[in-house]
Parts: structure tokens; sequence; C-alpha cells
């Protein structure tokens, strides 16, 4: 029980690589708080969690676009735990494309303020009690995409670049605070947000849904999708004392798409 008295926050904690971080995280211990925008996600999850490790689980609705909204979660999780969380995965996010000449203002902002804004409001709130207690682990979850570059993501991956920077210069902010910061890169991942990514490709191509698939999986080297489960596991490395010496460091599970 690598986390045990542990308490972890995760955003966009309802589906997908959140989820897989929720269970990942009390599996080992962690009391954990699923938080995103959709009630009933997060309260199936905390549920599921409660039942199967028998620990505390909280959902708690949170925008991470609002400072307010994100204020009010916190205050939330202290009233039921009496502190805030050690250990801050920073997954809510979205990915859209589009031609960069058909990239508008509002698209663009959209990227940045909640891939970009939602991962800084959430830290700057959460962080000082990290710092209070000498322990802390902000696990940030970009993108290869934050590493290189892709026909028709040019906000998406100018806000996962972004992520990137603020996850290496906080880093070594905090590094003499027994708090590490860190972001995971995954390549494509078998969830809801790459199966939006196929139907539209789809859509802009005429590939059927099969060949759009198997396309996006000759990106990987290994021929596949990357599950959320296996991302879940390195951010279970990254929370634990066992990844004390990791910091500032963008780790890539791709199966080898990026090698850098």
């Amino acid at each position: 029980m690598k986390l045990k008295g542990r308490l972890a926050l995760i955003t966009g904690g309802g589906r997908g690589i959140g989820r897989a971080i929720a269970f990942a995280l009390a599996g080992e211990g962690a009391s954990v708080v699923v938080a995103a925008r959709t009630r009933e996600q997060i309260e199936k999850v905390s549920g599921e969690i409660a039942s199967e490790f028998g620990i505390a689980a909280l959902a708690v609705e949170c925008d991470v676009v609002y400072s307010d909204s994100v204020a009010q979660a916190l205050e939330r999780v202290k009233k039921k735990f009496g502190r805030g969380p050690d250990i801050l995965v920073n997954n809510a996010g979205i990915a859209e494309s589009a031609p960069f000449l058909k990239t508008d203002r509002k698209m663009w902002e959209r990227h940045l303020v909640i891939n970009l804004g939602g991962t800084l409001r959430c830290t700057q709130l959460m962080l000082p009690e990290m710092i209070e207690r000498g322990w802390g682990r902000v696990i940030n979850i970009a993108s290869i995409a934050g590493k290189t570059g892709a026909p028709y993501i040019s906000a998406y991956s100018a806000s996962k670049h972004a992520v990137l920077g603020l996850t290496r210069s906080l880093a070594l902010e905090v590094a003499e605070k027994g708090i590490t910061v860190n972001a995971i890169c995954p390549g494509y991942v078998d969830t809801e947000m790459t199966t939006r990514g196929i139907e539209n490709i789809t859509k802009k191509t005429g590939k059927s849904a099969d060949e759009a698939l198997e396309a996006v999986k000759r990106m990987n080297p290994q021929n596949r999708l990357i599950t959320a489960e296996e991302v879940a596991a390195l951010a279970l490395l990254l929370a634990s004392d066992d990844g004390r010496g990791i910091n500032g460091q963008a780790i890539n599970v791709d199966g080898g798409t990026v090698l850098y």
C-alpha cells in the first residue's frame, strides 16, 4: 500500500485516463477525490472505488475553466478530509482539430483556457498546502503532441507544449520542498477522446472507421493503442515515494512514437 494515508485529487476523473488513474492510486491505499463537470460519471467512479477498495472516495463537481469552481471543489475536499490533496493529477482537457487557417480565436482560447489554464488554476490553489507539509506530487497529463507537431492540431499542440514548459519550470521551483512535478505524454490511448478523433478522420477523409483506426494504430511502432491503465501505472510510480527522484520530466507512453 504505497500510498496509504495520502489524498489524491484527479481532474477529468470520470472516464478514460482520469478514471484509470483514480483506480490505480486507490488500489495502493490513497483516498481519492474524483473531480469533473459531469456529476453522474464522477459519482459512479467514486462509488465503484469505495466499494472495491473500501476506502474514502469523494465525487466533486469542478470546472477547471473557473477559479471559483476549483476553489469550491477544494473547500469540499477540506470539509470531507480536513485538508487538501497530497497528490494532484491535472488530467482535465480537450482536443479539437482544424486546419490552422480555420482555427478561430474561440477554439484557440478554449485549448489554452482548459488545457493550460486548468492546470495552472488547480496547481496554484493546491500547491501551498503541499509546501506547508513538505510533501507533494503534481502530475500533469500532457501528450506527445506537447513534444512534436501534427497537421490540424495547432491549438491542442501549443497548449500541451505550454503545459510542459509549466511542468519543467515549477519542478525546479519546488525541488527542495519535497514536491515533484512531472508530465505524462501519452500517444493515442484507447479512450473516448481517441474515438472522437477517429470519427473526425472518417468525416474528413472518407475512410471507414476501421481504416481510420488502423491508421491511428500504425502511428505507434507497436501497432496498437495505448491503454489507460498503462498511463495510470506511470502515474502511480510518479505519485509514490519510489518516484521521488523523478522531477521535471515529460515521460512518453506511446510505444516509441516519439523518441525524446
